[in-house]
């Protein structure tokens, strides 16, 4: 970013995006430098094979509906995994279809259970480690990552609302600094 253009960026120029209002450009770059950095609840995105081979491992257990099965998956990878009713429920459908799994409703709720042949589906591949185990938990230097690059955000935010033109133009300087050496750190073997 050159200093011709930072009026634009901080929303003060007359084309910036945050045009006529005051640091408006910056506001829409720090929302959309923060939703970047947001955890997503969706969970991880896994493979139609996962979902089955979690599907069956625990209609193993016991008999399930479809969101007991949601919430045990996001339970048993420690939030790293939820898999979505538009993953769950086809694949409980394509295992009825296939005999592996019996649907009974009751109180208007589907109540789903391994039939024999899914059983022997299911014990033959329970020497596996189960999907939900793979995916490892967030956490250590990893989960701190959205925190630091949202509370950068907001400092970026503050320099541009209440800082003067010197003061902005240092800031620039920094954060050109921080992605120079942000991008060296991936390059180290």
């Amino acid at each position: 970013m050159s200093g011709s253009n930072l009026g634009d960026w901080f929303g003060t120029g007359p084309h910036g995006p945050g045009a006529g209002r005051p640091g408006g450009g910056l506001w829409e770059a720090m929302e959309q430098l923060r939703g970047m950095f947001e955890q997503k609840t969706g969970g991880t995105r896994m493979g139609r094979g996962d979902v089955r081979t979690a599907v069956l491992a625990l209609l193993a257990e016991r008999p399930m509906h479809g969101y007991q099965i949601i919430q045990e998956i996001e339970e048993r990878s420690g939030g790293s995994w939820k898999p979505s009713p538009g993953s769950v429920y086809p694949t409980l459908q394509l295992l009825t279809d296939e005999g592996l799994v019996d649907a009974e409703e009751s109180n208007g709720r589907k109540t789903y259970s391994l039939t024999d042949e899914g059983r022997q589906v299911a014990d033959a591949a329970a020497d596996r480690s189960a999907p939900w185990e793979t995916q490892a938990p967030k956490e250590g230097a990893r989960a701190a990552l959205p925190k630091a690059g949202f509370e950068l955000a907001q400092a970026v935010a503050q320099v541009g609302r209440s800082g003067s033109t010197e003061q902005v133009q240092q800031a620039v300087e920094v954060l050109a600094e921080a992605r120079r050496r942000l991008y060296s750190i991936l390059a180290q073997d």
